[in-house]
């Protein structure tokens, strides 16, 4: 592999504000700034932003866009709620759209829906028949997703979440196995070191597993803080990136703020209070500088 390896880095758009509005438009000037190639936009919800006027903004900064998909427990493909199950896809048809209007080629997520406590579902055992329906829901609708996707040169990359935040598909093995199922080249895998740390037996081997169908890959602390502020291994990650020849770029997504008051939730966004945008160079320079090593040894 070519000395010259090296992703582009970038840091989604939520951690300076969220929705991202025209308002917001300067922040991209900032993000490029502090080093960053690309900004990974939330999916605009309803008239927050025009995703056309979003994607030349970016550009004239000198950023690229990728598109994080939202979740809404009303749009879920898993459901046996046809009008919940129909919502689901016609959303990954409106993210295809977005991607196509702002200048995308990738939407990554949890493209699948089914939240859990964060969007207000609570848990439940399934039997395993309703597990396999749910199973055959989903690939069914990404199924629809991704003949839409592919035709628009538009990828879709579904992502694991924690078991906090899901339960359908909290793993790498569980992804590669429901996009084998979907059998769409325009569908793969986004992964995410924020929920690996907590589902995964060992993050690399489930970099190795997933390499094949890995579009996108998520870089995040174990609190989702700064880089080097948590634990994890930045070497062995960067290592396995460029053992696997990963061709994707990176998203930083930092938004653990600083305030440890008893009964402040960490799960709920807040927006930053300080400029942290030398926080986020440095986060910027820590994996670059990381990734610039695993290329040499």
């Amino acid at each position: 592999m070519s000395m010259t390896w090296m992703p582009k880095i970038g840091v989604i758009s939520m951690t300076y504000a969220r929705p991202i509005t025209a308002a917001h438009f300067p922040l991209f000037t900032r993000m490029r700034a502090a080093g960053m190639d690309f900004c990974e936009l939330l999916v605009p919800e309803g008239d927050e932003v025009d995703p056309a006027a979003a994607g030349q903004a970016a550009k004239e900064a000198g950023l690229s866009i990728v598109l994080a998909a939202r979740v809404n427990v009303d749009r879920d493909l898993a459901s046996d709620n046809p009008v919940s199950r129909a919502a689901g896809v016609a959303y990954l048809r409106t993210c295809v759209d977005v991607a196509v209007a702002c200048g995308a080629d990738l939407v990554g997520g949890p493209l699948y829906g089914t939240p859990l406590v964060f969007a207000g579902r609570p848990p439940r055992p399934f039997d395993a028949a309703e597990r396999a329906e749910r199973v055959a829901r989903v690939v069914d609708g990404l199924q629809q997703g991704g003949a839409y996707a592919a035709a628009k040169g538009v990828r879709l990359a579904v992502e694991p979440l924690n078991r906090f935040e899901t339960d359908f598909c909290n793993t790498g093995r569980q992804a590669v196995a429901l996009v084998e199922q979907v059998g769409n080249p325009a569908v793969g895998i986004m992964l995410d070191t924020f929920h690996m740390n907590m589902e995964e037996n060992d993050l690399a081997e489930a970099l190795r597993h997933a390499a094949l169908r890995l579009m996108h890959f998520q870089a995040n602390e174990n609190h989702r803080g700064f880089l080097g502020t948590g634990h994890i291994d930045w070497p062995s990650i960067c290592r396995t990136l460029y053992d696997i020849n990963y061709q994707g770029a990176i998203t930083l997504e930092p938004f653990r703020r600083t305030d440890h008051s008893l009964s402040v939730p960490l799960a709920q966004w807040k927006p930053p209070a300080t400029d942290e945008d030398d926080d986020l160079r440095h986060s910027g320079n820590l994996l670059r500088a990381a990734l610039h090593a695993a290329a040499r040894s």
